[in-house]
């Protein structure tokens, strides 16, 4: 028997902005919403003891109007049995299975004028909060990322997840910002330090699958996911269904409005079927908000869909770039580093003048990828040469500086830095870091083994961990060193940190000075294989001025008879006096020209 069921309120219910979660009324009631289709009851538990049966609205809804203190704790009895957190909680208590909270969004914005960035403007730096120490650190960050000329922070993703630690795509309640890295004010507070020092604030969002550990959706609204299409996290999400739409249209709309981030990346959205979604997203969020605000959107979508890059979303992440740009620093050919390692130079080129390798091709798991994006400007895809991704999946996390030739490494650098795409960092890459960037997760019991020997098990397929024994060196995600040998170590001292640092810097301030200004209708002009592993890209910048970029990765020189008379030098990385007599590139150079 419940204790002290009381009868909801529930006629008559305002509209809400929201149609999930407990939303608090002006009235100082809250409306507290369950999506619950399959329940046959549902029950209301606030902290104080008290219970209140969420009426039966339609369509599978559940409501109650509810007064109560802006500090409520409350949860879910689902059918007289099983207790759970409320999917759409905008705070969580004691982890995923715990108590989830209410969440006064107001809040005494400093910058009120910020109104974002213009797109061309962006240089982003990726960084994971836990790993720096909460969103308190990360705010304490921000003046050395504005120096060094970063214009945008880019957050891996910060939603609830199981435990206290987690590389970023286990979350499973997308409205509640981990508790371990802070409350909601503090996310507001990091956020309203970066306006204020000209810096936009991006979001990562995982609108395709739940982490395994506290998804409690399947108990009482199956119809959330569809069995006919998985994935490779299960059952797909079905957004054929409105309520589910609307679930992830509104968890974009808290983090621009009330949270006030200036853009979203959407994690791997080739795992969504409706593309319609997407697009129905983008609408909403920019129908949000004034036409005087900038807010931009990103995705990361392995099936290179160019034609949604012109229905609301700015740019792509150019894992084609990142790809074949990794064989021709590293050499490394197996998995999907195949589709790049055979005709790599013109790869490249076709990635510089283009933009997307792949569009319309076979890929190496026998399925055509992509569209055509020679139509799109350069600013329509994101170039990077180490993420999250590229190095925490990797079995020992190890970045560049771990795998590449550090001259070779910078020269790569310069194209990242002066090209025309949106240039991407993954923190600590302006360091020179060392440090690895494991995938790491904090589970229990069979589920940290099954994470463990799951993880082991992926990398078989790999001739370096062929062997079982090797295969066991793969570090667990669910031990405390795994995560902690992620932390980077700065070293005020550390003249090589500082050489790493000083050379992006420059960069960066050529990009601001020089390239930035003039981005919009920037477009490819040529490029020009030189040699193998040695390109010669140009655009035409916005102004009319020519941007020309020389590249040579390989360990040999290269003839190239650069315009050194002609076009004033931007930037050289190992060219002497005698490179310039011979119109040789050295090993592993580049020289960037520009010409008004």
């Amino acid at each position: 028997m419940l204790h002290a069921i009381k009868a909801a309120l529930v006629a008559p219910i305002p509209a809400p902005t929201y149609s999930h979660g407990a939303i608090p009324q002006p009235d100082g009631t809250t409306r507290f919403s369950l999506w619950a289709p399959d329940a046959d009851a549902v029950t209301l538990i606030l902290d104080d003891g008290r219970q209140f049966e969420l009426e039966y609205q339609q369509d599978g809804w559940r409501c109650a109007m509810v007064k109560c203190a802006a500090d409520t704790r409350y949860r879910y009895l689902i059918n007289n049995k099983l207790q759970v957190p409320d999917p759409a909680t905008r705070v969580q208590h004691a982890d995923v299975h715990g108590w989830s909270g209410l969440v006064d969004h107001s809040y005494a914005w400093q910058s009120t004028d910020w109104q974002g960035l213009p797109w061309m403007h962006t240089v982003i730096y990726e960084l994971h909060v836990g790993l720096i120490g909460g969103f308190s650190k990360v705010e304490q960050l921000l003046p050395s990322l504005a120096r060094l000329g970063i214009t945008a922070i880019e957050l891996m993703p910060i939603n609830e997840f199981p435990g206290t630690r987690n590389w970023g795509y286990d979350g499973v309640l997308p409205f509640a910002p981990e508790a371990s890295y802070g409350t909601p004010q503090e996310l507001k507070h990091l956020i309203d330090t970066a306006h204020s020092l000209g810096l936009m604030v991006f979001l990562d969002v995982v609108y395709n699958h739940f982490g395994p550990d506290g998804n409690y959706l399947g108990e009482y609204a199956s119809g959330f996911f569809r069995h006919d299409i998985h994935t490779p996290w299960g059952a797909a999400i079905d957004f054929r269904k409105r309520e589910v739409r609307d679930f992830f249209c509104e968890n974009a709309l808290m983090w621009i409005n009330d949270y006030r981030f200036d853009g979203l990346r959407l994690d791997a959205v080739h795992a969504i079927s409706e593309r319609d979604f997407l697009v129905e997203l983008a609408e909403r969020v920019r129908g949000s908000v004034p036409s005087e605000r900038q807010v931009h959107l990103m995705l990361e979508n392995e099936d290179n869909a160019a034609h949604l890059l012109q229905k609301g979303f700015n740019a792509q992440w150019n894992d084609d770039g990142h790809n074949v740009l990794h064989y021709l620093l590293t050499g490394e050919e197996e998995g999907y580093y195949a589709d790049f390692a055979q005709s790599a130079t013109p790869k490249l080129a076709r990635c510089l003048r283009e933009g997307f390798i792949f569009q319309g091709e076979m890929s190496h798991n026998g399925c055509n990828r992509g569209e055509p994006s020679a139509h799109l400007p350069p600013t329509a895809f994101v170039l990077f040469l180490q993420n999250h991704d590229q190095v925490g999946n990797r079995a020992f996390g190890e970045r560049l500086t771990q795998i590449a030739d550090p001259e070779a490494l910078k020269a790569a650098t310069v194209l990242l830095l002066l090209s025309p795409m949106i240039p991407l960092l993954f923190m600590g890459e302006e360091r020179g870091a060392t440090s690895p960037f494991f995938y790491f997760t904090d589970h229990e019991d069979d589920l940290a083994k099954a994470v463990r020997d799951g993880r082991r098990a992926e990398f078989s397929k790999f001739a370096k961990f062929n062997d079982p024994e090797m295969r066991q060196k793969i570090p667990d995600p669910n031990a405390i060193d795994t995560f902690r040998s992620s932390k980077i170590e700065l070293k005020a001292e550390d003249a090589e940190q500082q050489d790493w640092w000083d050379f992006y810097q420059q960069l960066l301030a050529l990009r601001h000075s020089e390239i930035i200004p003039h981005l919009a209708g920037a477009r490819s002009a040529d490029v020009t294989i030189m040699a193998p592993h040695a390109v010669r890209a140009a655009w035409v910048l916005g102004n009319g001025s020519h941007l020309s970029i020389y590249l040579n990765l390989s360990p040999l020189p290269v003839t190239a008879n650069p315009p050194w008379d002609e076009d004033p030098i931007l930037f050289s990385h190992r060219l002497s006096k005698q490179d310039f007599q011979d119109g040789d590139l050295p090993p592993r150079s580049a020289v960037a020209f520009i010409r008004r």
